[in-house]
């Protein structure tokens, strides 16, 4: 609704020139009621009364998007402008409960000039005393968040502040401070390393870089204005800021760590093309391929499809959880993907598992349409969805398994077995993952074999234990929880009363959230009763329950003005701050190191390839005659695996190797590094 909110005065005086330029303002009067238009801030400006009650002091209003189509004016002069743009977003920041104003914005700078003064004359003087680069950055970086600190509460956020130095504020500060800490390390490292700037003028980059994650941190989490706040609003803040966060920390550092032995491995796959490979199909290394192709053979260039299957797989999953649910849900449940261990691994490193769960998470947007929503065009998405994942990983047949066993269950949906859709999505799917079925007959089903029979003709051993520690890794011990609790709880483990829980979909979305999360997961527990399981396997399937997880976080829509959090949804907000610090200082420790903690970048680095490379060159610059041409990857990789005596050697990686390389180099046995 638009209708001019600058006016002063008294609220009634207020509502009644309203409605004198806004005739129309009377409807929205009739609807409302006379109470929430007089509840408007007087510090309300521009011409959004809608927003300023929608997000103001009524918090129980129900509200309904309409779409509405606006034609050319013809007559009269817009009211758009530079400044209305400026007066909606300061409202919209206050509104939010942050202290955003362009006071607050220049007192910000000028105390961040004075910090940035302290932080490279700290910086200046602990590199010339002979301190390291990590501690001499992180050291000087204390001090001047200390003096940020003073200011900030006693001057720029004095509203917010109780103008002491209270613990809780501190601890506040002091997290949203080692977060900005740890992007500003990966971008100095990329300066500074990569890039071979002087380590002064990547210094003030990098503080650049981390002043809008401190002021906004400042504004909305440490001095927030918490009369604007409730509940849904500080976690649809808190959404948006760790999913960007989450975004350019893993984007800063995706170059910096060495590659580890299993995406060497996939790398050395990618350097001989095929359709299909041992232990793997061949989308991995395509991804590789078409990374490297851009990037070149840099660690970047080898992760950079990983990072690309995470974003499909964060808008898949909102996607998902938007149709289950609603958009805060569905904001909730990317911020899960971000925090998650397992897909924070996905989308990081150069695994098969980085397109396995875009794929699955597509197949579940997919399925959803066509099953709850019965969309029959789904069905096309699903065929497509399954294939890809097919080529990335065999494991992605469980989703198919989870369709069979709802279509059984449900009997609104048995119809689907009597229409051609869902076989002509069995089919499509079927020739994308034709190459690779080519490739198994024409090497005696070489890939199948060790995916299958190896793994049921291992030795028994009873390895639940191992599965369950797996899971609480994958999505740590309170995500553990939250799933335990959505899968056993009422109406999906959602609380309070909502009206769309007594639906008569209501009942359908939860098997349907349960059939594709349970039945994955109980194959993997029947498995792992006499074989051990791979920490990984599980990853995917959380991705049917996370939108039920994200709905608990907040009450749902009806419910009273006295919902309170239960203890277990209390946690979460310390545990994503240990989550993302956590992140931040393995990311910096494995890129420039950390203050207190030896470092030798040859013993961190997972396998040292750098290190490697280096000895290589000393080796071959000793050695009479040309030495080995090759990448430092693939050197390192064939000089683990030649030895006799290599753990990696058996009868299949054998057959595998002898398709890349029939004859091993006879010059090459073993190489002694020290």
């Amino acid at each position: 609704m638009d209708a001019p909110a600058d006016v002063t005065g008294s609220g009634a005086h207020r509502l009644a020139i309203c409605q004198r330029q806004r005739p129309d303002l009377r409807i929205f009067r009739r609807r409302l009621g006379r109470q929430p238009l007089l509840d408007v801030d007087p510090k309300a400006e521009g011409f959004k009364i809608g927003l300023e009650v929608m997000l103001g002091r009524h918090r129980d209003l129900r509200i309904t998007e309409v779409p509405i189509s606006f034609r050319d004016r013809t007559r009269g002069q817009s009211k758009m402008s530079l400044g209305q743009v400026s007066a909606y977003l300061r409202r919209l920041a206050a509104l939010l409960g942050g202290l955003v104003s362009t006071s607050t914005v220049t007192q910000f700078a000028l105390v961040g000039i004075l910090g940035m003064v302290v932080d490279l004359g700290g910086f200046q003087l602990l590199r010339h005393a002979g301190l390291n680069l990590s501690s001499a950055h992180i050291s000087s970086f204390v001090v001047a968040t200390m003096v940020n600190y003073v200011l900030n509460s006693r001057w720029v956020f004095r509203a917010s502040s109780d103008g002491g130095l209270a613990v809780a504020s501190y601890a506040r500060f002091l997290s949203v401070a080692l977060m900005a800490l740890f992007l500003r390390g990966g971008v100095l490292a990329i300066l500074s390393q990569g890039l071979g700037m002087s380590e002064q003028s990547a210094l003030i980059a990098a503080i650049v870089a981390a002043a809008l994650v401190n002021y906004l941190g400042f504004a909305f989490f440490v001095f927030p204005n918490r009369a604007q706040q409730n509940i849904k609003i500080r976690w649809s803040i808190a959404v948006v800021g760790i999913v960007g966060y989450m975004l350019c920390l893993r984007l800063v550092y995706l170059g910096l760590p060495d590659l580890i032995p299993e995406e060497a491995y996939y790398w050395s796959s990618a350097q001989h093309p095929s359709l299909g490979y041992l232990d793997h199909p061949p989308m991995v290394a395509w991804l590789i391929t078409m990374g490297s192709s851009v990037f070149g053979d840099t660690e970047f260039g080898v992760r950079a499809g990983s990072f690309l299957c995470w974003i499909v797989t964060a808008a898949f999953c909102f996607g998902f959880a938007r149709n289950l649910y609603d958009k805060e849900s569905a904001l909730r449940s990317v911020m899960f993907v971000s925090v998650f261990p397992a897909f924070v691994a996905f989308g990081f490193f150069a695994l098969p598992d980085a397109s396995l769960v875009a794929s699955w998470a597509g197949a579940l947007f997919f399925l959803e349409r066509a099953l709850l929503a019965e969309k029959r065009w789904s069905w096309i998405g699903v065929g497509v969805c399954i294939g890809v994942g097919m080529l990335s990983k065999y494991t992605i047949a469980l989703v198919g398994l989870a369709t069979l066993v709802f279509l059984v269950i449900d009997r609104k949906s048995l119809y689907w077995l009597r229409r051609p859709e869902p076989y002509a999505a069995v089919i499509l799917a079927t020739l994308l993952f034709l190459p690779v079925i080519a490739w198994n007959i024409q090497n005696d089903w070489l890939s199948f074999g060790f995916q299958t029979t190896r793994r049921v003709s291992s030795p028994a051993s009873f390895s639940l234990h191992l599965l369950l520690g797996a899971i609480l890794l994958l999505i740590t011990p309170l995500g553990a929880l939250s799933a335990f609790q959505a899968i056993v709880g009422r109406s999906g483990g959602v609380p309070g009363t909502d009206v769309s829980d007594v639906a008569p979909h209501a009942s359908r979305r939860r098997l349907f959230t349960l059939c594709y999360t349970l039945v994955p997961l109980l194959v993997f527990v029947a498995f792992s009763l006499r074989h051990p399981p791979n920490i990984n396997w599980t990853g995917p399937l959380w991705l049917a329950i996370i939108p039920v997880m994200a709905r608990r976080l907040t009450p749902a829509p009806g419910t009273g003005q006295g919902w309170k959090p239960a203890w277990g949804q209390k946690l979460w907000t310390p545990m994503l701050v240990i989550v993302l610090l956590s992140y931040g200082a393995i990311f910096h420790y494995l890129a420039i190191g950390l203050p207190g903690i030896p470092y030798r970048q040859d013993k961190v680095q997972p396998v040292a390839w750098r290190q490697l490379g280096e000895d290589v060159r000393r080796i071959e610059s000793e050695v009479a005659g040309p030495g080995p041409a090759r990448n430092r990857w693939s050197w390192a990789w064939t000089s683990t695996i030649w030895p006799a005596s290599s753990p990696f050697i058996d009868a299949w990686r054998g057959r595998a190797r002898k398709a890349w390389l029939p004859t091993p180099p006879a010059e090459i046995s073993s190489v002694a590094v020290p």
